[in-house]
């Protein structure tokens, strides 16, 4: 019966949906497409060629091109090619048909816009004054590295690198000045970003966001003085011959579906008993492979029928559901063969496959077949920690105060064991909510180990030529060696903002809050913790408070600036297994911020030592 309701149901939704005639837009201003698959163009944006100029707000133009591309026009005279436009977030995605979008920099002037940069840091977002010059090799630093833009260093033998025309700069006895730019997001020239190709602008106003987000149009109305207005879009009335069609496909269904249904039935019962016995000999062929094991890449397509359900898409590789028997689900991780040099795909097999940890992701298997490679994990429903943090807002995702307890226990335990539990001490370098997973009960399992680093538990500082992590989440140490040397406490730090992120419910750092003193949320919490004053979050009772009040607490004494004032791991997992009460508010973190990121000379040299 389920299996004839759910066809009636589909044959009936796709007749109404093909029957049924769209919304009409009033004005002539019917969103259009450049093409089938484009975003949707509607206010405040406006498709020039498509659509009255009326029908979107100044600056907000977009128009296709020769390849029926959707291009946005950024002044005075940048055209980047749109991915997405999110409009109830007020968001589009956007990025350079050459992969360089730093080629356009010279043409830009971000002032004149109604558009940001997104970052997960506000100084990454701030515009600023720049000079790039072209360098000669012979005096290239690990500095020179992290500030050259390589999309831009084309010229054998040279090297394009930006400076900060507010600093004087020493490293530049072999280098020719190019250009300088005005008003340029710092975050298109860092070195986290001149790799990528993929932008996110937003925009403040017109906030049509709040129209869209109740299912109705937004418009212009120069009468308002918000500039715009909400509608509802109207929809035309079906005629009595349309009404007829669907009720007639409707009844064809019905019977479609009953006859399908019995045929499907008849199929299953004469299938059931040859499947019985092959289950048995299937489940005892696959439970070698419990432990990790080398796969072909026709295994893996086998696994994942041919990568038919895809459970999400990362930096290095997609990832896609299988099966290794009936009983047994995994997660396959299918590397991009064209990133790095293989060095993830090592990390992983070399780290996870000596790892035994309730708390850390199981690796059952992997590939290395040619050009191929693949990861297969142990499968987490849940998917990750991320998903109920910050999950979109009028969805309750809030697990709890217990449940946010057990979870960072959880994940501090696994951590834990990562520094002292193994042969060798593993350094994950990018512990952040997106790589903590949940399985069925919301277990937290630490998982992605591509950045990962094995060292001699007798070491106290780790060797690095370059930084590694998410902004947001890295250490200072690991931008810079004026904070001190890099090690096993570079996890800590990036454990405690994200237990911050736990207890506000949201990212560190947000512009979208009512006042500014709570943009950055672990200095917004510290000043209401140092003063004895409420958290200002949903708690609802007493225990509830002194568990938020301890996993703050734990993750301030976590984001120390300095890694000799930060706790252990052993010492976070006890400070979390006691009482609030033995725990003491940890000095300000805070104090001396702005007087430490001015103080940072322009030429931060990381020493040059092998891995």
């Amino acid at each position: 019966m389920v299996i004839i309701l759910f066809h009636f149901f589909l044959l009936y939704t796709a007749a109404a949906v093909g029957l049924s005639p769209p919304p009409t837009y009033p004005n002539g201003c019917q969103p259009p497409r450049c093409k089938r698959g484009a975003p949707s163009v509607r206010f405040p944006f406006q498709l020039k060629g498509r659509q009255h100029e009326n029908c979107g707000s100044p600056g907000f133009n977009l128009s296709c091109n020769n390849k029926n591309q959707t291009v946005l026009e950024l002044p005075k005279s940048v055209k980047l090619l749109v991915k997405r436009i999110d409009y109830v977030k007020q968001m589009i995605q956007v990025y350079a048909e050459d992969g360089c979008v730093q080629n356009q920099l010279p043409n830009l002037t971000m002032s004149l816009s109604p558009f940001n940069l997104l970052s997960d840091s506000y100084y990454y977002s701030e515009l600023g004054n720049f000079t790039l010059f072209e360098c000669s090799d012979e005096d290239q630093s690990d500095y020179s590295n992290d500030n050259s833009i390589s999309c831009l260093s084309s010229k054998p033998g040279f090297y394009v690198k930006y400076t900060d025309s507010d600093y004087a700069s020493t490293d530049l006895l072999h280098c020719r000045k190019t250009i300088d730019l005005k008003e340029v997001p710092y975050a298109l020239l860092s070195s986290g970003w001149t790799g990528s190709n993929n932008f996110y602008f937003n925009w403040s106003r017109p906030s049509c966001g709040y129209c869209e987000a109740r299912h109705q149009g937004c418009r212009r109305n120069d009468t308002n003085p918000s500039g715009f207005e909400c509608f509802v879009i109207p929809i035309k009335h079906m005629g009595t011959r349309t009404k007829l069609m669907i009720s007639g496909i409707s009844i064809a269904s019905f019977f479609l579906a009953l006859g399908l249904s019995v045929v499907l039935y008849v199929h299953h019962l004469h299938k059931k008993e040859k499947d019985a016995q092959r289950k048995i000999e299937q489940f005892l062929e696959d439970y070698k492979a419990l432990k990790p094991s080398r796969y072909s890449y026709a295994d893996i397509k086998r696994i994942t029928f041919d990568f038919k359900e895809k459970l999400g898409q990362g930096g290095y590789g997609t990832v896609f559901k299988g099966t290794l028997s009936n009983d047994v689900s995994v997660a396959v991780k299918l590397l991009n063969n064209f990133k790095g040099n293989g060095e993830e795909f090592i990390n992983e097999v070399s780290s996870m496959g000596r790892i035994h940890h309730v708390n850390v992701t199981r690796l059952v298997g992997f590939c290395a077949d040619g050009y191929n490679r693949a990861l297969v994990y142990e499968y987490l429903p849940n998917e990750s920690l991320e998903k109920f943090i910050f999950g979109d807002k009028g969805e309750n995702h809030f697990l709890g105060w217990e449940k946010l307890h057990e979870i960072a226990l959880g994940i501090a335990k696994g951590i834990e064991y990562l520094h002292q539990g193994c042969e060798q001490r593993i350094l994950h370098f990018d512990i952040k909510p997106h790589n903590i997973l949940l399985d069925q009960h919301f277990n937290p399992k630490i998982s992605d180990f591509g950045l990962a680093k094995l060292c001699s538990k007798e070491q106290s500082a780790v060797s690095m030529t370059a930084a590694r992590g998410t902004m947001g989440y890295i250490a200072p140490e690991v931008l810079s060696r004026n904070f001190g040397n890099v090690s096993y406490k570079s996890d800590v730090y990036s454990f405690g903002m994200m237990l911050l992120e736990m207890v506000g419910g949201r990212k560190n750092i947000d512009v979208k809050v009512e006042h500014m003193s709570q943009v950055y949320f672990p200095e917004w919490v510290y000043n209401r913790l140092d003063k004895g004053e409420a958290l200002g979050m949903s708690i609802e009772n007493e225990e509830h408070d002194k568990i938020a009040k301890k996993l703050t607490i734990v993750g301030l004494w976590s984001i120390q600036w300095y890694p000799v004032d930060r706790p252990s791991m052993k010492s976070v997992v006890q400070m979390l297994e006691g009482e609030v009460e033995h725990l003491t508010v940890p000095p300000n973190p805070f104090a001396s911020k702005d007087e430490m990121r001015a103080k940072l000379p322009i030429n931060r040299e990381l020493p040059t030592i092998s891995e």
